[in-house]
């Protein structure tokens, strides 16, 4: 009899069978399928009480009478069958948290190489000329991180190493949070903070509130020598806008590992610009995924008192 089945879905290039030995290890007493073909998983999925992956059938899921929770390996959970799920009585737990220490060291990276002028260093370099030239400091410097979720959080925690003043915007400001300030999404609120901004991190969900936050509006606002990080969503920047800033010195520079379009094309002015760092939507790769998402596992299977090594 399966405990836990590990369906058949890579996530950034990282093996599922490592995903199904840290589960293994973490609960020795369960019995760990990892499917290897589709009808291996639809067989293992009709008798296992656990299933982790990013995504499932729902005609699978009505099917099955054994599935009692559900482990999604994305943070976000709108792209599942929800509604077959809780129509079928099976818990669903996401990643949420499991991206935080990378994203938020790929933003220092981001914020770090800029702030001490590594572009210019490495381009030197590949041209073998030795020329001085001046970096800045973080200490003291002011960032405005949208969203704080875990990744949000641990990005100002980051920060804070540094001697930078935080301001949070969440969509419940009186829940506080670890930022030196925190605010709500009013738009004189998220005005006056931009205007304060040397780095402005965007690292929120995709919403109705946040699409096209970025827009005119917002950089006519920022300083002139503000940097812009979006680890977020492409279209919570306004991409016109953002071109047009970065053209005309509105604002000093932008570094996006997601674009509106992506991918973005290769004729995309933003590829041309030397202001502007463009990454392939990989700042939530991670050696450590496997390991903090087995982790998240048995959490939730701790939390939905499941018992392995228990004939059903």
């Amino acid at each position: 009899m399966t405990d836990v089945v590990v369906l058949r879905q890579k996530i950034h290039g990282l093996d599922p069978a490592d995903y199904a030995e840290a589960i293994r290890e973490r609960l020795p007493e369960a019995d760990v399928a990892l499917a290897g073909t589709p009808s291996e998983e639809r067989e293992l999925l009709m008798e296992a009480t656990v299933a982790t992956g990013f995504r499932i059938d729902p005609d699978v899921v009505a099917a099955s009478d054994s599935l009692d929770l559900f482990v999604c390996t994305f943070a976000g959970t709108d792209h599942l069958p929800l509604d077959a799920l809780e129509e079928a009585g099976v818990t669903v737990a996401n990643a949420s948290g499991v991206h935080g220490p990378n994203i938020a060291e790929q933003v220092l990276g981001y914020v770090l190489a800029d702030v001490r002028n590594l572009r210019r260093g490495w381009a030197q370099h590949e041209r073998g000329e030795w020329n001085h030239y001046q970096g800045g400091e973080l200490a003291g410097s002011t960032a405005t991180v949208v969203g704080m979720g875990p990744i949000g959080e641990t990005i100002i925690d980051r920060f804070g190493a540094f001697d930078v003043e935080t301001i949070g915007v969440r969509y419940t400001p009186a829940k506080g949070g670890n930022a030196d300030d925190v605010i709500g999404f009013e738009e004189t609120a998220l005005l006056d903070a931009f205007a304060r901004s040397d780095y402005l991190v965007l690292a929120c969900p995709l919403t109705d509130t946040t699409a096209g936050l970025v827009d005119e509006e917002a950089f006519l606002t920022l300083p002139t020598d503000a940097m812009v990080v979006n680890v977020a969503r492409g279209p919570v920047i306004d991409t016109d806008a953002l071109v047009s800033a970065l053209r005309g010195n509105d604002i000093r520079s932008a570094a996006l590992d997601v674009t509106d379009p992506e991918p973005l094309p290769a004729d995309h002015p933003l590829w041309t610009l030397e202001n502007c760092l463009v990454t392939p939507h990989n700042a939530g790769h991670t050696p450590e995924y496997w390991n903090r998402c087995a982790d998240i596992l048995l959490d939730a299977a701790d939390d939905a008192a499941l018992d392995y090594g228990q004939s059903r």
